[in-house]
């Protein structure tokens, strides 16, 4: 089995090996996917923009053979080839098994796609060539953002403070390259300064709106009513429609529940509360602690009906969405404070 993992991915991408010349890349990530298949092209290659040394091919397109083809064509001034081809609709199977029954010794074959399930033709062919490779993409879990910070940080001669990380990492995340791109962002935006802190991160990165929001969430879940009255006016001045309040509380609630859940099952506190609040910026972490303690299973799947049929409501009717979704907000407010 050639299907890569953790180091050996990274290990492949960086020195390619000539022996395994067929790459598939693909998964959820579509950003990782496009910065692997560049880079490999990059490590394949002398100039990728050289056409007679990259060649791109449509999977969608490419006739049968065409991919055997490319990949033995004989360089007509020599170096290095690559062919890059971009997997669509079309089952690429057959022609990637061809091609690693009669593997190209100058030339590497790089396949991108989109994410593939366990018993997808193209995955399974590569998984199992001992002369091909398989590099899942996947969305990057907390260590791997927190990674990928230290690496924009220290390339570009900062440093960041904990907390400033531990709110960065809760910022992004999802695709690579938008990460990437947020974090090259926020080092033009500190060159010069040494060190990143909060307020840099805040001033660069976060939503104000996002984060007006989250003020009022906890201040709901947490049963504060004046400050809920404060917070709520301040995310709707801040451009936070109805809709996104009502639909984030909503959600909240579910994250409360599922974690309240495991707890009354027995399971320890802090591995649910980790479990259940990824990526939870540890500012908010004292709120999320209150509201479970607050907070019963029962009355939270009644304030998780109660949220829905008020989203519902927002949806349906635009000139009274402010109103019902105060009212809606309120009410779980005042049930935070209720006793057990």
């Amino acid at each position: 089995m050639t299907a890569l993992k953790g180091s050996e991915i990274d290990a492949y991408v960086s020195r390619p090996d000539a022996g395994r010349p067929i790459a598939l890349v693909y998964g959820p990530d579509a950003g990782l996917v496009r910065e692997r298949v560049e880079a490999l092209v990059k490590a394949s290659v002398d100039d990728p923009n050289d056409p007679f040394a990259l060649v791109r091919l449509d999977g969608d397109a490419v006739e049968p053979g065409r991919i055997a083809e490319e990949a033995h064509t004989v360089p007509l001034f020599g170096g290095r080839r690559a062919v890059w081809i971009k997997a669509g609709r079309t089952n690429l199977a057959a022609a990637v098994e061809a091609l690693a029954a009669d593997p190209p010794t100058d030339c590497r074959v790089v396949v991108e796609a989109g994410d593939l399930r366990k018993d997808a033709p193209i995955r399974l062919v590569c998984e199992k060539a001992r002369n091909a490779v398989a590099l899942p993409c996947y969305v990057d879990g907390d260590a791997d953002l927190g990674r990928l910070v230290d690496q924009e940080m220290k390339a570009a001669g900062l440093t960041i403070a904990d907390d400033a990380k531990t709110l960065l990492v809760s910022l992004i995340g999802g695709d690579r390259r938008a990460s990437r791109g947020e974090l090259k962002k926020l080092a033009l935006y500190g060159h010069g300064r040494g060190r990143v802190e909060v307020d840099d991160v805040l001033a660069v990165i976060a939503d104000a709106a996002a984060l007006a929001l989250d003020d009022v969430i906890d201040a709901v879940f947490a049963g504060r009513p004046q400050v809920f009255d404060t917070e709520y006016a301040r995310a709707r001045a801040a451009g936070t429609a109805a809709d996104r309040l009502i639909t984030t509380a909503l959600r909240h609630a579910a994250q409360l529940h599922r974690t309240r859940v495991a707890i009354d099952s027995g399971r320890p506190a802090q591995e649910a509360l980790r479990e259940g609040f990824r990526g939870l910026f540890f500012r908010r972490e004292p709120m999320v602690r209150a509201a479970l303690s607050a907070w019963t299973t029962p009355r939270l799947a009644q304030t998780m009906a109660d949220l829905a049929e008020a989203a519902t409501a927002v949806r349906r009717n635009a000139d009274l969405a402010d109103a019902l979704c105060h009212r809606a907000l309120l009410q779980a407010t005042l049930r935070a404070r209720q006793k057990r």
